[in-house]
């Protein structure tokens, strides 16, 4: 099954003023963040690859790939529930879709013309009729958001975007940890993803991240002026 990125699912606008108030960014926030990404230095190559291009507005496309993603994932989970799903799970799974469509248009409002494309996803691997599958998909994929995040914050050089990276993920963590314990009770923090040494998430970079990443994605993503 393939499905493309939904931009439009009625609750759109909606979504976006909500997280803004959610964020404490407001109007005037978002006003900053398209100020300073005025310029597009992301291409589109002959191949449909699409780099998202350097510096802040670079990182901040590389979320904005990553929630269109996410965005588009719990859009098709919802509208396709899995054989068996309880009212509470669908409940749950579509605040997850909400929040995520709530953080894809964020980004997308935040960058302006700045923005990559929309991507196409191909979700033809995933069985949306099986619980298993689904989940299983859900977890890698917040599991990826959460350790994308933590990968290149510390390469964020403004610090109001910073700010808007910590509240997204802290977000994308309640997600992972949700799902973890739909799969195995009681597993929200797994050691595969928290350091028994450090108590720290364990982060990827954009290489490790966006390889997995692009086995959903037709289009696929690249980062190329990332140095870590």
């Amino acid at each position: 099954m393939k499905t493309e990125t939904q931009t439009n699912n009625g609750n759109v606008n909606m979504a976006r003023r909500s997280f803004l108030r959610y964020a404490g960014a407001g109007v005037a926030g978002v006003g900053l963040l398209a100020a300073a990404s005025c310029h597009k230095d992301h291409t589109v190559t002959p191949n449909g690859t699409v780099d998202v291009g350097t510096g802040d507005t670079g990182i901040l496309n590389y979320a904005y790939a990553l929630e269109q993603l996410e965005a588009a994932f719990y859009t098709q989970v919802v509208k396709t529930p899995y054989s068996g799903i309880s009212t509470a799970e669908l409940t749950n799974l579509t605040a997850i879709r909400d929040h995520e469509v709530c953080h894809r248009e964020f980004f997308k409002a935040a960058l302006g013309s700045s923005a990559i494309i929309g991507l196409t996803v191909d979700f033809s691997s995933i069985d949306f009729t099986s619980r298993s599958a689904v989940l299983g998909a859900a977890k890698t994929f917040e599991d990826l958001g959460v350790t994308a995040y933590d990968g290149v914050g510390y390469k964020i050089a403004n610090v109001a975007y910073l700010g808007f990276a910590g509240a997204i993920v802290s977000v994308e963590a309640r997600h992972a940890a949700y799902i973890s314990d739909l799969i195995s009770p009681g597993s929200f923090s797994p050691s595969a993803q928290v350091s028994a040494t450090t108590g720290l998430n364990i982060t990827n970079t954009p290489p490790t991240v966006l390889a997995a990443a692009n086995t959903y994605l037709k289009t696929k993503v690249t980062f190329n002026s990332f140095t870590a």
